[in-house]
């Protein structure tokens, strides 16, 4: 059987169905993210919420979503007309689950009144009084929209609260929208609210940070409702529920300004731990893996291993000295995922390719690359620019392509991913600001290798506006390969080991790599902190990662920086390769004779010719155009 409940915004029916019980996911909550703390029914003074009484109950649903104003406990009856009143009882049999999104307590008893009804409930703390819900919060209320939806069998509503039911619970909706819609606009998610809950959200600075949040240029048709008449005589007073730190204070914002950039800053914002690991399992599940974090790890390049350049095809790139970051692209947002596997959302733009009849953006697509800090010279002042520089593709859309040559990732990776963005940064008067955009985009140069001394060592490198410590020599027909990849080579100006860094009770230091998911000390290694910017008290140093280079003619690691986007060492395969490598004293004149050598083989020579006439008659065919 179907009751019919009525809107007070719009007197239109919506429809819920009889009621069915859903599994309550919420009790162990707490250890998954500290975004759902746990609440409790204190004896406070009961008052009324300012411009509660006239404020509409609810409003439409949007999708499974009913938007209301904070439901009050009995405990508040005398306090309120009894034709005001409005409570839990009549939702019991429509809803599985509500999002309070309240900055107190006081106004009802969870446990009692939802939870022995076999009702979800979730607390997500957001201080209401000109502030706006922090990111953390935003991707905590999405998840659990999300969870819901996905597990909702019984086909209930889910109910959404604030005080009153407008700015915070739209801010939240928009947000929402935004995510499980991805090719909405803000205007259209706000109109969406504004006509479930009218008059919608009615706080400047709330419809501004979602305009700003979404890198979107606000159209000056948009105009913020005027206060409701039910608030507009209660402006002045401030609820408990309300006091709060501005929103400049709080909100942040993702275009970094005047902020000096590093490689070890902490980038985008946290998410829900059962999302982490839901998205692991997905991108395992998708690459057909059971591991930690996917992504491919090149090998040190010695004198042994020159002979696989002359067994295999290879293209040869500079090595950025930047933070290696995987990202996943989803319809709900871009994640970077660290050597951790740990994820942090980003908000980015990555449209497929256009087509009128699919207009979509990607959905677990997973890259490769490294963020660098480009510094830019105008004139005699300079500027920093975060940028990620996109190696590899590993997976589009669902599908893997690990298993195909790196000739062919790479050319998807140009046509279907960064051909589109750059595309639509062209259309004129677009509603999208790529510009704010917390990093930029851009897909990495490979050369042949006739063109390492020319092209990478003397022309490329020499440009950058960020750091590089060697080369990558990437297989051209090669597979994307998980973890170490002894296919995969660098090589670096100075090597490097990053050692886990400790001391005993004696105070004698100890060096580990890592064996096999465990430490192994490393009889007879020991480093020296030189020069400025360390502690003379090493002993801060113990559990952190040091990277270090090898004095030659005093035989003793030297210290170079701490490792901050690492918390384990190097491995012990690593490090005989690594040191291997430094004892092979493979320098870059070396390198430069090996090549020259290589390149002449008839393998090379071929496709370098091939390469060169196909080269010729794209450009020629540009100017015929």
């Amino acid at each position: 059987m179907i009751s019919t409940m009525y809107s007070e915004e719009t007197s239109e029916r919506s429809s819920f169905p009889s009621k069915r019980h859903l599994e309550d996911r919420t009790e162990n909550r707490e250890e998954h993210s500290k975004r759902l703390r746990p609440t409790s029914f204190r004896d406070q003074k009961v008052t009324i919420p300012q411009g509660w009484l006239d404020c509409p109950r609810f409003g439409q649903h949007i999708g499974l979503i009913i938007p209301s104003k904070v439901p009050l406990s009995e405990s508040y009856n005398d306090c309120v007309p009894s034709g005001k009143r409005y409570n839990f009882k009549q939702w019991l049999t429509k809803i599985g689950l509500v999002i309070d999104l309240t900055n107190t307590t006081r106004y009802y008893h969870p446990n009692t009144e939802l939870r022995q009804n076999r009702i979800e409930y979730v607390k997500i703390r957001c201080s209401g009084r000109d502030s706006v819900p922090d990111n953390v919060s935003v991707n905590t209320f999405v998840h659990e929209v999300t969870q819901f939806e996905n597990h909702n069998l019984s086909e209930k509503y889910l109910l959404v609260h604030c005080t009153r039911g407008h700015n915070r619970t739209g801010f939240m909706i928009v947000h929402y929208l935004m995510r499980s819609r991805p090719m909405m606009s803000v205007t259209q998610a706000l109109k969406i609210f504004s006509d479930a809950r009218p008059p919608g959200i009615y706080k400047p600075d709330y419809i501004d940070a979602l305009y700003r949040f979404y890198h979107e240029v606000k159209p000056g048709s948009v105009i913020c409702p005027p206060t409701p008449e039910w608030k507009r005589s209660e402006e002045a007073k401030v609820d408990d529920d309300d006091n709060a730190l501005s929103y400049r204070e709080v909100q942040g914002n993702n275009q970094e300004e005047n902020v000096q950039l590093s490689n070890d800053d902490v980038l985008g914002d946290e998410i829900p731990y059962d999302q982490e690991v839901s998205y692991r399992n997905s991108i395992n599940h998708m690459l057909n893996i059971s591991m930690q974090f996917p992504g491919s790890h090149p090998l040190s390049l010695g004198r042994e291993a020159l002979q696989l350049l002359r067994q295999r095809y290879y293209y040869a790139t500079w090595k950025a000295d930047g933070t290696r970051y995987m990202m996943l692209l989803t319809r709900d947002g871009c994640y970077l995922v660290n050597r951790e596997y740990r994820f942090r959302r980003v908000q980015m733009r990555f449209p497929c390719e256009y087509e009128p009849s699919d207009y979509k953006v990607h959905h677990y697509t997973l890259l490769d690359g490294e963020m660098v800090v480009d510094t830019i010279k105008e004139g005699e002042t300079q500027r920093h620019v975060r940028r990620y520089l996109v190696y590899d593709l590993v997976a589009i859309n669902g599908q893997s392509v690990a298993e195909r040559p790196f000739s062919e990732r790479w050319n998807i990776l140009e046509r279907e991913l960064i051909k589109p963005r750059n595309d639509e940064k062209k259309v004129r008067d677009h509603w999208y600001r790529y510009d704010k955009e917390p990093f930029g985009v851009r897909i990495k140069a490979f050369c042949l290798l006739s063109a390492v001394e020319k092209k990478v060592f003397n022309e490329l490198i020499p440009l950058l506006s960020h750091e590089s410590d060697g080369l990558i020599f990437q297989g051209w027909d090669n597979p994307y390969v998980f973890g170490p990849n002894k296919d995969l080579l660098k090589w670096k100006f100075v090597e490097t080991l990053d050692f886990l860094f400790d001391m005993d009770k004696y105070g004698r230091q100890m060096l580990f790599l890592q064996e096999r998911g465990r430490m192994k000390l490393m009889e007879g290694f020991a480093v020296e902190f030189r020069g400025d910017g360390w502690d003379n008290d090493l002993a801060s140093y113990c559990g952190k990662i040091v990277e270090c280079s090898w004095d030659k003619e005093k035989k003793v690691w030297v210290s170079l920086r701490i490792r901050v986007d690492k918390s384990k060492p190097n491995g012990i395969g690593t490090g005989r390769s690594v040191i291997k490598c430094i004892e092979d004293d493979l320098t870059k004149e070396v390198l430069l004779k090996e090549i020259k050598e290589i390149i002449l083989l008839p393998m090379y020579v071929e496709r370098i010719e091939n390469y060169t006439k196909e080269a010729a008659r794209r450009k020629h065919g540009n100017r015929k155009g």
